[in-house]
């Protein structure tokens, strides 16, 4: 099984976006009190929902307890268009109680509800390792012959590399724009 292109793409944009928010020019841990002055902004920042999700679910940031994984794993197959509702998502997860008030709020939204299970895709994935964001399902591989396994490794392998390489790019990118290297 493998990420969408979708989240693929949004992984290392969220990533980036923690990242920007973990430490100021000192280099000291700030993170805590960015997240938090974020979450003040939600007002504003719901605007950006759609256009920019992966600068919004920072405010949920550490909400989410995944209790159905391999419901998680599938999810992240979907493309942008194809999500599982926030109510049938949301039976797989638990918020933190200081995340309800956030949650509710960004639920009245027009796009709320699929905003919400994109930011719970993107911190599922990020407390994840890259190489293995979503272990391969047993009944798969018991399914599959073994050069269909092949082919899946390669494309995993294929997967791994433009990752890498958009992340490069996304770390070259900030470079130009006159932050420090994150190498």
């Amino acid at each position: 099984m493998s990420i969408s292109p979708f989240f693929q793409e949004l992984r290392s944009a969220y990533q980036a976006e923690l990242d920007d928010l973990t430490s100021d020019s000192e280099g000291k841990d700030v993170l805590r009190r960015r997240l938090n002055e974020k979450r003040k902004e939600l007002g504003f920042l719901v605007k950006m929902i759609e256009l920019s999700p992966e600068m919004v679910a920072v405010v949920l940031h550490q909400a989410f307890h995944f209790t159905q994984p391999k419901l998680m794993d599938h999810f992240l197959t979907q493309d942008s268009d194809e999500l599982l509702s926030w109510d049938a998502l949301s039976e797989a997860i638990k918020l933190e109680p200081w995340a309800q008030p956030i949650a509710a709020e960004i639920l009245k939204e027009p796009m709320g509800e699929w905003f919400m299970s994109v930011a719970a895709g993107l911190e599922y994935m990020h407390n994840r390792p890259l190489g293995k964001a979503i272990p391969q399902a047993e009944e798969d591989d018991e399914d599959r012959e073994e050069g269909d396994n092949a082919d899946l490794d390669g494309d995993l392998d294929e997967e791994e590399k433009e990752a890498r390489a958009r992340e490069e790019a996304g770390n070259a990118w900030m470079v130009e724009q006159g932050f420090d290297s994150k190498e």
